[in-house]
């Protein structure tokens, strides 16, 4: 009994080490990072007068920064924090999901933490994901260029 108890702890204590070690390598976005992002969406999305709320999300989803430009409706706040929460949970653009749900796949939908609309993009830097970025307030695809300006902002 005590063989399989102590074999059971050190299987157990190898996992959570692993598990420890790797949520320290991870690189996540700075605020400075953050702040680069929003400046760079924000001057996209007023070149063309539109009105959008821009959120940006760390490694693990967390909100980051966050701008609402005059005349935005409300709404938008949560859609693109969800947007962005999107893309760095399931590791890709929110216009994938939006595809699969055009295409019928339905069961997207019951996915936790989910936008199927255009808009959300993971930030990704030396090919980790380290971010995200969500708008909404105009169409998809407005949302979608002005995100994507957005995460382009770091490579510059």
């Amino acid at each position: 009994m005590k063989k399989k108890w102590l074999l059971t702890l050190i299987v157990f204590l190898i996992v959570t080490t692993g598990i420890q070690a790797e949520s320290y390598n991870t690189r996540s976005l700075t605020l400075e990072e953050a702040r680069v992002i929003l400046n760079a969406a924000e001057e996209r999305a007023e070149q063309d007068e539109w009105t959008v709320a821009i959120a940006i999300v760390d490694a693990g989803g967390h909100l980051l920064s966050f701008s609402r430009l005059p005349g935005t409706q409300i709404a938008s706040i949560d859609v693109a924090i969800e947007k962005a929460v999107t893309s760095v949970y399931y590791e890709r653009p929110t216009k994938a999901f939006q595809n699969g749900v055009a295409d019928g796949n339905m069961s997207l939908l019951s996915l936790p933490h989910f936008s199927a609309f255009e808009g959300g993009v993971p930030i990704i830097v030396d090919d980790e994901i380290i971010g995200a970025i969500g708008v909404s307030g105009v169409t998809p695809e407005q949302d979608g260029i002005i995100a994507n300006a957005g995460a382009e902002a770091l490579d510059r």
